[in-house]
């Protein structure tokens, strides 16, 4: 082979990365491994990811890569023979609620064509079937599906006035702007109740329109408080706001399906159009494997022939094990793994060539069953002549690997080196945490702890549940199990901790990741820590603070300055006034247990653990310790935490808590085979200190690890949402519907 026949990275330092240099073959799949933090995120997506879309940017003029996201240039001696990147990663595809698996992956454009091409009656081009233009949309929702009332009764307390706070929306509270367009306005008596206003008053109040009017030096056309709510509120998408403004705005306003289209979000002519008796909004209301079949028995020869191409794209959909979901499903619902496999979806049906496909652990929320599909689109991927890397821990997709690179031996500062190099076959032998863990698997549990009570979900009926009852015991472990799609998440997630609100909940959402977030603020020890060091010196605790009155005034207490380059990729570099330490000098003149505040926040956990004997910052401490996590530093910033490193903190900020149930959403995700017996044992100790564990999971060593399990199946979507089984491991076995039973016992 010739170089040019691999990928040259040479002397990679990003992160932990130690100097690391190697060959990665082209158009082949490599599967980087490792435990998790160990630095495989690092090379693959921090260094060659990030390069190769820092390369393809700079193709582009300085005017289009203005509006273009930035890679900075990773710490790395050179890379060489990149090809183009496409990036899969698992960040959810979101979007407002125009956004939908149809229109993301672009299957609903085809299916548009369809009915402008052979629809009857026709109501017009493929564009007047979409809900997001205006020849298509419903004119009531505007393509929303759903209406959005005020509720005036919530917005204003009629018994106050303008100065005693009669607008209770936290924008137009007293004093604030929007309260004084109206209080400082000069149409109404500030200090008479909401009340007593004359009808002319009431109505210019809350509908008035066209009046000038003056404050100060301001002159503006006054706007009623219910015109103003609607502009600036109702005719924006809820969805594509912010958590926090649309909790506020949900508490204003009450939701309903659209009188007019019904939820269907188009207007009378579209939904008037019909194939083989159905409309556009139904059909996309079908699951994929449902809207398969009926596009198969259409006769119409242009419709045949429209309906192979959507037949093709939909197929990849079901073999990606996401045939339960319909066109009309709006993005922002998918999970991370749901969102992964759908952006996997929108490469398939093309012929480019010798790209460079890079996934993070695609088999995120599949089921065992699932796994063999995804490693055969990953095989097409390869045949059509693309070079693909994929971060991953499951041992059925590194098994299609025609390279392995094994990053390690460690996780953090032990971490970051290459410990082996070469085939699936040679891995298995190979003195690696990896390769010796790769054979390993749980038995199948026989000695069961005994429930001790019952908690029970009584004719569920949300979502795909069809009429469910179960009961949950309490005083073991629970694993919950079945296909993606099945009902496992509903069952759990919104039926059970609807009725258990008090449990503790470790899910799949990120960890707050912006640059002042550290595992020392997000697990609440920064204020025992800041405490500890005002009692050792007599200043006060707000001293030792990098976010308030400590911080180097240079820096602002981030350790690092950034130079904004306009177009180009800004640099960050290490403060010049504080040395990275992030505190003023006289901070630093105050020591505990002869370290600085700044010393503290270089510490690993295991260092931690050492230094401090106050009991509050030591629980927390030795619970980081015990979820694997002992290399992460105290200051270290959440950015730069990995997936599984991140569910891990919360478990660890959770663990120190008395709570009687945990509910845990797929608590191996990021985990290396030989954390799952770590992680197995915090929860055996949860467990045996009187705690209930629920878990839903995929992981075929979690469940032959449950005391009882509960199956949902036997398929996802319409073809799911009903118990199979609940009871110990063992029984599953004789549950012949069981997708999940078929793979229980190890290979």
């Amino acid at each position: 082979m010739t170089d040019r026949q691999f990928i040259e990275v040479q002397g990679a330092r990003e992160n932990n990365l130690k100097n690391v240099s190697l060959q990665i073959p082209k158009q082949s799949i490599t599967v980087f491994t490792g435990v998790s933090g160990s630095g495989k995120s690092s090379l693959v997506f921090d260094t060659i990811a990030a390069e190769a879309q820092r390369q393809l940017n700079e193709t582009f003029t300085a005017f289009v890569q203005g509006f273009l996201p930035h890679y900075g240039q990773p710490d790395v001696d050179h890379i060489g023979h990149l090809n183009a990147p496409i990036i899969i990663d698992q960040k959810r595809v979101g979007g407002g609620s125009r956004s939908t698996v149809g229109t993301y992956t672009d299957i609903a454009a085809v299916l548009r064509v369809l009915f402008s091409r052979v629809g009857q009656p026709s109501a017009g081009p493929a564009f007047h079937f979409s809900f997001n233009t205006p020849q298509g949309m419903c004119p009531e929702c505007e393509g929303i599906g759903t209406t959005t009332q005020l509720r005036l009764d919530r917005l204003l307390d009629r018994t106050k006035s303008l100065n005693g706070g009669a607008i209770l929306h936290p924008e137009f509270k007293v004093g604030k702007w929007m309260w004084k367009i109206y209080a400082l306005s000069g149409l109404f008596d500030v200090d008479k109740p909401i009340q007593d206003y004359s009808e002319k008053e009431l109505h210019d109040f809350l509908y008035g329109r066209d009046l000038k009017v003056s404050l100060g030096e301001i002159n503006m056309t006054y706007e009623g408080l219910v015109e103003r709510f609607t502009r600036m509120y109702l005719k924006k998408d809820a969805a594509a706001m912010s958590e926090r403004n649309r909790a506020v705005f949900e508490g204003f306003t009450t939701s309903q399906t659209c009188p007019v289209c019904h939820g269907q979000r188009l207007n009378a002519a579209a939904l008037a159009c019909r194939i083989g008796g159905h409309n556009i909004a139904e059909l996309s209301e079908l699951e994929a494997t449902e809207l398969i079949a009926f596009l198969g028995d259409l006769t119409d020869p242009t419709a045949r022939t429209i309906a192979a191409r959507l037949i093709e794209r939909m197929t990849h959909l079901d073999q990606i094990g996401l045939g339960y979901l319909s066109l009309g499903r709006e993005t922002a619902t998918l999970s991370g793994g749901e969102s992964q496999r759908l952006k996997m979806i929108r490469h398939l049906g093309n012929s480019l060539t010798d790209m460079l496909y890079i996934l993070d652990e695609p088999s995120v929320g599949l089921h065992a069953r699932d796994v063999a599909r995804l490693t055969g689109l990953l095989r097409q991927l390869r045949d059509k002549g693309n070079t693909v890397l994929v971060v991953e821990h499951d041992p059925d997709v590194i098994a299609v690997a025609d390279h392995v690179v094994d990053i390690g031996p460690g996780a953090g500062t032990h971490g970051g080196e290459i410990v082996f190099e070469g085939s699936y076959a040679a891995l298995k032998s190979a003195d690696t945490l990896t390769g010796r863990h790769l054979a390993q698997h749980l038995p199948l549990k026989t000695d069961v702890r005994s429930p001790k009570g019952w908690m029970t979900v009584q004719d569920a009926t949300l979502h795909n549940l069809k009429g469910v009852t179960v009961d949950i015991p309490t005083g073991v472990l629970t694993v919950v199990t079945g296909v993606a799609g099945s009902g496992k998440s509903t069952l759990i997630n919104d039926v059970f901790l609807a009725q258990h609100p008090d449990a503790v909940v470790i899910d799949q959402s990120r960890v707050t990741a912006n640059s002042r977030s550290a595992p020392a603020t997000y697990t609440g020890i920064m204020d025992d820590i800041r405490k500890a060091f005002a009692k050792a010196s007599g200043a006060p605790a707000s001293l030792f603070s990098f976010n308030s009155e400590g911080s180097c005034p240079n820096c602002t207490g981030l350790g690092v300055t950034y130079t904004d380059l306009a177009f180009m990729e800004g640099f960050a570099q290490t403060c010049e006034v504080c040395e990275g330490r992030r505190f003023r000098p006289e901070v630093l003149e105050h020591h505990l247990r002869g370290k600085t505040i700044s010393d503290v926040l270089d510490m690993t956990v295991e260092e931690a653990l050492e230094h401090f004997t106050e009991k509050k910052i030591r629980s927390v401490v030795q619970a980081m310790q015990e979820v694997g996590l002992g290399y992460l530093t105290l200051g270290q910033p959440l950015s730069t935490v990995s997936g599984g490193e991140g569910q891990r903190l919360k478990l660890a900020t959770e663990l120190h808590k008395q709570g009687s149930v945990y509910v845990m959403d797929e608590p191996t995700t990021g985990l290396h085979l030989s954390d799952i017996t770590l992680l197995l044992g915090i929860v055996g100790r949860l467990v045996d200190a009187g705690n209930t564990v629920i878990l839903i999971e995929h992981h075929l060593d979690v469940i032959r690890q449950a005391d009882w399990l509960i199956d949902l199946g036997p398929e996802g979507g319409r073809g799911g949402g009903e118990v199979l089984y609940s009871g110990p491991p063992q029984g599953l076995l004789d549950v012949p519907r069981s997708v999940t039973a078929r793979f229980l016992l190890p290979a």
